[in-house]
C-alpha cells in the first residue's frame, strides 16, 4: 500500500498538469474535441486523486490531515472537485483553468513535500475530526473558486468598460453568469463550512478537556462565516447583484485569507486547546 501512496504522489501532479492544459487549450482554441472531453479528464483526476486519499488514510492509518502537505493535496482535491461540481450544476465550462491551476499549484507543494508519518497523536485518527477538517477544506475551497469568479467578473466590467473585445471578452462568459457563479460557489461553501461548525461545536468540547470557545480560529472562523452568510441573505432577500455582492464576497475571501495565514502559518497546533 506504501509503495501504490508513492507512485499516486508523484503521478498527481501530473495529472493535473494534463487537466490545467486541456482547459488552456480549449480556452485558447475552442477546441471541439476538448470541449467533451475534458470533463472526463477532470473525473477522472478526481477518481484518482480520491484513491490516493483513501490509500494514504489506509497506509497511515489517519485521515491525511495531519500536516500542511497533506491538507494541501486534500485542498487540490477539494478545490477541484468544487469546480467540477459546479461545472455540472451549470454547464459553463470555459473557466476551468482559472479553478485547475490553483489545484495544480497545491498538488506539486504536497508532492514534493509531504512526509510520511507513521506516529501522529491518536486524536489526529480520529475520524470525527477529519470530516471536521475536510468540510471545513471543502467550505474555504468554495470560497476560493467564488473569489476567482469575482475576480473574473472584475476583469470582464472592465473589459467592457474600457471597450476591449479581445480573448476575455471572447471566452469567458457573461458578467451576469459569474456573478452567478460566484455566488453558487458561496452557497456550496457556505454549507460545507456550516457542517465543519457544527462538528466542531458539538465533538470538540467532547475531545478535548481544554477547549475554548475563545480558540482564534474559532472566532475567525465565524466570521469568515458571517460575512459569507450576510453575502447570501442580501444576494436573495435584499436583492443585492452585481459589483456588490461581488465586493461583499471579495471582501470575505480577503478576512478568510488573513485569518488562516494568522491563525494556520503562525500558529504551531490546529487550535490554541490542542
Amino acid at each position: 500500500m506504501l509503495s501504490l501512496v508513492h507512485v499516486f504522489n508523484i503521478l498527481l501532479p501530473i495529472l493535473y498538469f494534463i487537466g490545467f492544459i486541456a482547459y488552456y487549450y480549449d480556452f485558447v482554441k475552442e477546441s471541439t474535441a476538448l470541449h467533451n472531453s475534458k470533463r472526463i479528464i477532470l473525473f477522472l483526476i478526481l477518481l484518482f486523486h480520491f484513491f490516493y486519499l483513501i490509500a494514504r488514510t489506509i497506509a497511515f492509518n489517519h485521515t491525511p490531515i495531519t500536516g500542511k502537505f497533506e491538507i494541501f493535496s486534500v485542498l487540490a482535491f477539494s478545490i477541484c472537485f468544487s469546480y467540477f461540481l459546479l461545472e455540472l450544476l451549470t454547464d459553463v465550462r470555459g473557466t476551468g483553468l482559472f479553478i485547475l491551476i490553483f489545484s495544480l499549484i497545491f498538488q506539486v507543494i504536497s508532492s514534493v513535500f509531504v512526509a510520511d508519518n507513521f506516529i501522529v497523536p491518536e486524536v489526529l485518527r480520529n475520524r470525527m475530526l477529519g470530516t471536521h477538517v475536510i468540510s471545513a477544506i471543502l467550505g474555504y475551497s468554495g470560497f476560493t473558486i467564488s473569489a476567482v469568479y469575482g475576480l473574473l467578473y472584475t476583469l470582464l466590467y472592465k473589459e467592457i468598460k474600457l471597450n476591449k473585445f479581445g480573448l476575455i471578452f471572447n471566452r469567458l462568459p457573461s458578467l451576469e453568469t459569474l456573478e452567478k457563479l460566484s455566488f453558487y460557489s458561496v452557497v456550496i461553501g457556505f454549507v460545507l463550512l456550516s457542517i465543519s461548525i457544527i462538528i466542531g461545536f458539538v465533538w470538540l468540547p467532547e475531545a478535548f478537556p481544554d477547549f475554548s470557545y475563545s480558540d482564534p480560529k474559532l472566532i475567525s472562523t465565524l466570521a469568515v462565516w458571517v460575512i459569507f452568510g450576510m453575502a447570501i441573505v442580501f444576494k436573495v432577500f435584499v436583492h443585492w447583484y452585481g459589483k456588490k455582492v461581488i465586493k461583499l464576497t471579495l471582501f470575505g475571501f480577503t478576512i478568510a485569507v488573513i485569518t488562516i495565514l494568522l491563525t494556520n502559518v503562525l500558529a504551531k497546533t490546529f487550535h490554541a486547546f490542542y
